[in-house]
């Protein structure tokens, strides 16, 4: 395969940018969408509508210092199992309320460390959960943290025929480890793949990470042939987000061992060069799998999706959140819980749907949010339904000049080379983005 080479912009990845797991992203979500709104959304589903559905397990053994995801310390049983109880009442609430409508195809465990359970409860969740929704045979997946994972909780995923882990890896470098605050021996995380294996996982993923303090090329090529070793089908390699103003945990995270931004630049490049030479395609712009991974062959084939758990093959237009602070899309708005774990208690204690905040989509977010997922996993969008679309031609004039993005009429399309400024791209079609965004990411 031809090597693409990335050429750095760096006034082009000066403002942050999010990562479009939805639009309207979380930040235009406002208290004036709650449990009302999904109340109407589920009465909207039509019988056969493609569900898929996510629960959330907001607990870890550990909390990493880096983590901004919403998950609290597994260390007391009973403050766990008030949680799965609720949980539990939660699922019965929403599939009544759905009255056997939908056909759910996914179901999918995310958190935290759905782990940090024990494997008898994630046992009795997903056999309710099956029966709550009618779900005879769905797509299973769960993400794991190595730590603590155990043969009895192999069982459990093996049991319940899940198809596909996440596994939480970083990096293998355990200097880097514990300047992050996830020590995790390589034999937890080779022991754990072993056990998956066992378990007949078919489909393991790697979370990795480039931007971490005191991260070299060196360490993060180590950490890529590791993952490849140890036989990943698929790897997201994520850009660390260091927002101590957001996330109170990353003070205890060196700022000054930082990579700084042309650094980042070149590691996200380096990164894509040694898995492509490695076999792997290229899945949006942070994802790779193994060319038969159904990923990847969505991926080729222009199936590709973009969801709250990143790149996917998923297609279904109607994901269901379940748990504190999970998210739920439809069609026409978006609906988070509550993510007070207190108030969703009371809320779904009372018999009532957990919904606190969202946004409702228009017709122009809609289209406006197809294209960007088009711009995202295809590599192209026809902005012809979007009324602004000379505005966002002159916001791309800088991009086109570089050759990285041309126009054919009003299909917008991505160079192979304009690979890492996507969500900036991606962003000149997002009506919502202003000059100040110190709440996002950095772009790379």
């Amino acid at each position: 395969m031809r090597r693409i080479m990335w050429t750095y912009h760096p006034d082009l990845l000066a403002t942050p940018v999010p990562r479009y797991t939805s639009y309207p992203t979380a930040a235009e979500f406002g208290e004036g969408v709650g449990h009302a709104d999904m109340a109407a959304a589920l009465d909207r589903v039509a019988p056969e509508t493609e569900l898929s559905l996510y629960l959330h397990i907001p607990f870890c053994r550990e909390i990493c210092w880096y983590c901004g995801c919403n998950t609290g310390a597994a260390n007391r049983t009973a403050r766990l199992d008030a949680y799965l109880a609720r949980l539990s009442e939660e699922i019965e609430l929403v599939a009544r309320r759905l009255g056997g409508r939908g056909r759910v195809g996914r179901i999918a465990f995310g958190g935290g460390s759905p782990n940090a359970i024990a494997p008898q409860a994630f046992t009795r969740l997903v056999a309710q959960t099956r029966a709550a929704f009618g779900a005879a045979a769905p797509v299973l997946s769960v993400e794991v943290d190595p730590r603590g994972f155990d043969a009895a909780w192999a069982d459990a995923l093996g049991a319940a025929n899940v198809s596909r882990v996440s596994l939480g890896v970083q990096t293998f470098d355990a200097g880097i480890q514990a300047a992050i605050g996830r020590v995790q021996p390589h034999e937890d995380i080779a022991g754990t793949v072993a056990l998956l294996r066992g378990a007949g996982v078919a489909s393991i993923n790697f979370d990795l990470m480039y931007g971490l303090p005191g991260q070299s090329a060196e360490t993060l090529a180590t950490s890529i042939d590791e993952s490849v070793a140890l036989g990943a089908d698929r790897l997201a390699v994520f850009g660390y987000a260091h927002v101590p103003h957001l996330i109170p945990r990353q003070r205890r995270i060196d700022d000054r061992a930082l990579p700084d931004a042309a650094a980042r630049f070149a590691q996200a490049a380096q990164a894509h060069d040694r898995l492509d030479a490695a076999g792997y395609a290229a899945v949006g712009f942070d994802h790779f799998a193994r060319p038969d991974d159904a990923v990847a062959i969505a991926a080729r084939e222009g199936r590709l999706r973009r969801n709250f758990q990143g790149f996917t093959e998923d297609e279904a237009e109607v994901l269901i959140g379940l748990g504190a602070s999970a998210i739920s899309q439809f069609p026409d708005v978006l609906v988070q819980n509550e993510k007070n774990a207190g108030r969703w208690h009371m809320a779904v204690s009372s018999g009532r749907l957990a919904g606190a905040r969202g946004v409702r989509r228009s017709v122009d977010d809609q289209w406006r949010a197809a294209a960007i997922e088009e711009l995202l996993c295809q590599g192209r969008a026809d902005l012809g339904g979007i009324a602004d679309r000379g505005e966002i031609a002159l916001r791309l004039a800088r991009f086109a000049a570089l050759k990285l993005v041309r126009w054919e009429g009003s299909v917008l399309l991505l160079a192979p080379e304009a690979l890492p400024y996507a969500r900036v791209i991606a962003s000149a079609v997002d009506r919502y983005r202003g000059p100040a965004a110190t709440r996002f990411s950095s772009a790379v």
